[in-house]
């Protein structure tokens, strides 16, 4: 039998990347089925263009159209698991080396200070940031957002990822559009910082100028005690790996620490500004 001639409308399944290894077993799982792409659509609830789009690798899809695709074709998580492989993809070359090695962190340290931390937004706060960059692109949007929440599962279970954010007090003062949806963050902010292995700092204005003004930073620890540093500013971001350098930015991260308010202080803080809002919110307007 003569070999089958490759459909020009597929993505190329052997250019060796995670997402196209995807399209191809979303492919292959569907012809093993003996379904259509229109009888696949009716037992999925999922458009007919957008599975086809998912089998050529032009979507990535979300762990939602995934889990419904196992269920269909009786495959337990093989989808999800491939499609969370595959979320690598989501991520600029420049942010993948940093992603990798958050997997394997232990300890997560932050001082954000243009926005609410990615590992403690609600969906709602990190749709509008992401649509920021994605407004011409509602699926890019979606895979980008599913990517996103699906980080916060390092907070959760056992491995569970230790943190520490230092929010400048500015993140705190700059609300969405939303307004209850605005609230809804700050008191998910609250409700995650009393957990055991989260510690939220609120560094206020009164702290005045520091080394690290107008950039954020992360650091990551690994269970062998090493370490790496992540900064970015609104225009670059740099992943330090050299100890030399990754001792400096721990310096100026935990000199940074020691003028924000205790946490305590932090969360009450957060809670006036959260109470503040809501009662200018119901307040009757005259």
């Amino acid at each position: 039998m003569p070999p089958r001639k490759p459909n020009p409308n597929r993505g190329n399944h052997h250019d060796g990347s995670a997402r196209m290894v995807l399209a191809a077993e979303l492919s292959r799982l569907r012809e093993k089925a003996g379904l259509s792409l229109s009888e696949l659509a009716d037992k999925t609830a999922y458009d007919r263009t957008h599975l086809y789009r998912l089998e050529t690798g032009e979507k990535r899809g979300s762990p939602a159209v995934m889990a419904a695709l196992d269920q269909t074709y009786g495959t337990g998580k093989h989808l999800v698991d491939l499609w969370e492989l595959a979320r690598d993809d989501v991520f600029r070359d420049k942010y993948k080396r940093f992603m990798e090695l958050e997997k394997r962190a232990s300890v997560w340290q932050q001082y954000a200070i243009g926005a609410i931390p990615g590992l403690l937004q609600t969906e709602s706060y990190a749709r509008e940031m992401l649509g920021f960059v994605y407004a011409e692109d509602e699926d890019e949007l979606e895979v980008q957002l599913a990517a996103r929440m699906a980080r916060q599962e390092r907070l959760h279970g056992e491995g569970r990822l230790n943190v520490r954010a230092i929010l400048d007090e500015s993140v705190l003062r700059r609300p969405m559009k939303d307004a209850s949806a605005w609230h809804q963050q700050l008191r998910h902010l609250l409700r995650t910082a009393d957990f055991p292995n989260v510690t939220v700092q609120v560094l206020p204005y009164s702290a005045g100028l520091h080394h690290l003004l107008g950039t954020s930073l992360t650091v990551l620890w690994f269970p062998d005690g090493t370490s790496v540093a992540y900064n970015e500013t609104n225009m670059t971001a740099e992943l330090f790996e050299e100890p030399a350098d990754v001792e400096r930015l721990k310096l100026s991260y935990d000199l940074l620490r020691d003028s924000a308010l205790p946490p305590r202080e932090s969360v009450a803080l957060i809670r006036n500004i959260l109470e503040a809002g809501t009662s200018c919110e119901s307040r009757p307007s005259t």
